[in-house]
């Protein structure tokens, strides 16, 4: 069935803030209407396979298109509601390639907001995970130097929003600006395939800390994850005996805690800007453990921006396993053993293990609108398919795969 739970949201939204006005309040809704967008085109040298925006995409740049508009073109819109001097009320909307391939507008965010103070605020809704130096404009690519963020940081937690509440408490100890934000909640979501993936207990704490130019976060998340075909998988190693639960409760997708730390900063001054971020999550399943970093920065002269940015991801956990024994086993149970051993170590083999080398420039050519052009080269890890999805018979592992972007991004 449909998700209906970011309509019901934007009907409470509503239903909650429009009776908040008392006397000496406001006494009509204010609003504010902004918007984003990216129109952009890719170009892959790898045709057996897609560079895409995220996992939970089917198309992309290469197999499916040499020259793909699915990758980063997307369109944004954000309303909010000044209701009282206390509560408001903000909605995100955007249009961009979803698990179906098709571009119908969903809701990124959709919160109500309650200043119990004037440094501490808590929201109801859906809001961004604080998971990145850049979580809260990562769809936003005017916000950044970059066409996109380094994926092989930004992957390691593929989802951008959560279900719940969080709170935000602001500070100010010296010249030092801090910004402590917790949330909790849940997240769904859905693969080309069909899967589901579900994010149960979840719960972010970040710290932010802003001091001149210079900013630091640092950011821990938890999460139980279950997908569902993956579970159902490791359903059948079970019914091969000890050796078969053993397997399953290794790597099993059930109810599985996931674990992320990361660390990111920024220095700023105006003319030049460096940036670097460091991330690991522990899916403590099949999926494994993955670390990611990436360094970066640019130069701004008047209205252009060249910039540089080197980042690598590699498999922290084992990327094969010998499986269930053969030996032994009656014909018409080792060809079934054989295949879901197979299946395991398409898996595991799947981690993406690459090193990646991004120079480009921006030109911001007219108010609110800027043009990148973007080269990377991505050398991929001995047998790995990287961050690369949609993999074709033929394709081989461990290659190079060059990308050209060019995109125009713009705010309204």
């Amino acid at each position: 069935m449909r998700d209906r739970r970011p309509a019901i949201m934007i009907a409470v939204l509503w239903v909650l803030a429009a009776p908040c006005s008392s006397a000496g309040e406001q006494a009509a809704p204010m609003f504010s209407l902004s918007g984003f967008g990216t129109l952009g085109v890719v170009h892959s040298s790898e045709q057996r396979a897609d560079f895409g925006s995220s996992i939970f995409v089917p198309k992309g740049a290469g197999h499916t298109r040499q020259w793909s508009p699915e990758v980063d073109s997307r369109l944004g819109a954000q309303v909010i509601g000044n209701f009282t001097s206390r509560f408001s009320a903000t909605v995100q909307v955007i249009a961009e390639q979803r698990h179906d391939g098709k571009y119908l507008p969903h809701a990124e965010w959709a919160n109500i907001k309650y200043q119990v103070t004037p440094e501490f605020s808590v929201r109801f809704g859906r809001t961004a995970l604080a998971s990145f130096l850049v979580s809260d404009f990562r769809k936003v690519a005017y916000a950044n130097p970059w066409v996109r963020p380094p994926g092989e940081v930004y992957r390691l937690v593929p989802v951008f929003s959560s279900d719940g509440l969080d709170a935000n408490y602001k500070s100010q100890l010296g010249d030092f600006a801090h910004t402590l934000q917790g949330s909790y909640g849940q997240t769904d979501a859905t693969y080309p395939n069909g899967a589901r993936a579900k994010g149960r207990n979840q719960w972010v704490i970040s710290d932010t800390v802003e001091y001149g130019p210079g900013t630091l976060r640092v950011a821990y998340q938890e999460a139980h994850v279950s997908i569902d075909t993956l579970h159902a998988l490791f359903n059948t190693f079970r019914q091969f005996g000890v050796q078969g639960i053993a397997l399953a409760d290794r790597y099993d997708t059930n109810d599985k805690k996931v674990t992320f730390i990361g660390v990111g900063g920024m220095y700023d001054p105006g003319d030049w800007f460096v940036m670097a971020e460091w991330g690991n999550v522990n899916f403590r399943s099949v999926i494994g453990e993955r670390t990611a970093w990436y360094v970066g920065g640019g130069y701004r002269i008047r209205t252009l921006t060249p910039y540089l940015t080197y980042a690598r991801t590699k498999a922290d956990s084992n990327t094969s396993d010998p499986g269930l024994t053969l030996v032994g086993l009656p014909p018409q149970l080792a060809g079934p053993a054989a295949g879901l051993n197979a299946a395991l170590n398409g898996i595991l083999g799947a981690l993406p293990v690459q090193q990646a080398i991004a120079t480009g420039g921006r030109w911001d050519f007219m108010k609110n609108v800027a043009l990148k052009l973007q080269y990377d080269r991505i050398d991929l890890g001995a047998g790995s398919a990287g961050v690369l999805g949609n993999v074709q018979p033929g394709f081989q592992p461990g290659g190079t795969v060059h990308l050209l972007s060019a995109t125009i991004d713009f705010v309204w």
